[in-house]
């Protein structure tokens, strides 16, 4: 193509010359991405904190509501440690663990591009930030408070799995999305993995591709 004063443009150029005004599509994956995280761990600490808060008011320890045919059990329970009354004897450890996840979170945010694993890190923080509130503000004091649990499987006092609460669920459901991405090559700055890298010795390294 010849412009006008017999300049030859070239079409491969006009063709990836970016459009005036336009915005870099990295922000605004970035923006997508960690508004997603943001709502995620909202939603997930909000419903958590109101069916903690519907419990503690509605049912009595010791009175289990039977549900679903027995399938669920509401149990209220006040727990010290972790599953399963794990390390019920170091109630302020739990605190701090929580407290560098959510540190952890935040640094991932800085790269974060991928609304799949905004997902999973929103579900992590959000009932990592739920089960810190009860450690912090619920009896017996600070950092030493015990968590809310109600819900029972199969059985009214946990007789076949630890009771848990919501926040219990988008940890588990967080950490087991993460995992899945992971195996399927997803990358937390949006690209995914379509070649495993050096799987024999003349092999090629791994490719990336945009998610």
């Amino acid at each position: 193509m010849q412009a006008a004063g017999g300049t030859t443009l070239n079409a491969e150029e006009t063709a990836g010359a970016p459009e005036a005004g336009s915005a870099p599509a990295a922000p605004r994956a970035r923006g997508k991405a960690v508004a997603v995280l943001g709502a995620t761990a909202l939603l997930g600490l909000v419903v958590d904190q109101v069916t903690k808060e519907l419990s503690t008011n509605e049912l009595t320890t010791g009175e289990p509501v039977r549900i679903l045919g027995g399938l669920v059990h509401l149990s209220l329970l006040r727990n010290s440690g972790a599953a399963f009354s794990l390390g019920s004897g170091y109630t302020w450890v739990f605190p701090l663990v929580t407290l560098v996840v959510i540190g952890w979170i935040s640094w991932m945010a800085v790269r974060l591009r991928s609304v799949p694993w905004a997902v999973a890190l929103g579900l992590v923080l959000g009932g990592a930030l739920g089960n810190l509130g009860d450690r912090l503000f619920r009896a017996p004091g600070v950092m030493h408070g015990h968590v809310v649990d109600m819900i029972s499987l199969f059985g009214p006092y946990g007789e076949y799995f630890a009771v848990f609460n919501i926040a219990d669920s988008c940890l588990s459901v967080g950490v087991v999305l993460a995992v899945l991405l992971e195996l399927t090559g997803r990358q937390r700055d949006g690209t995914r993995l379509t070649k495993a890298a050096n799987r024999t010795t003349d092999a090629e390294p791994g490719e990336k591709t945009t998610a």
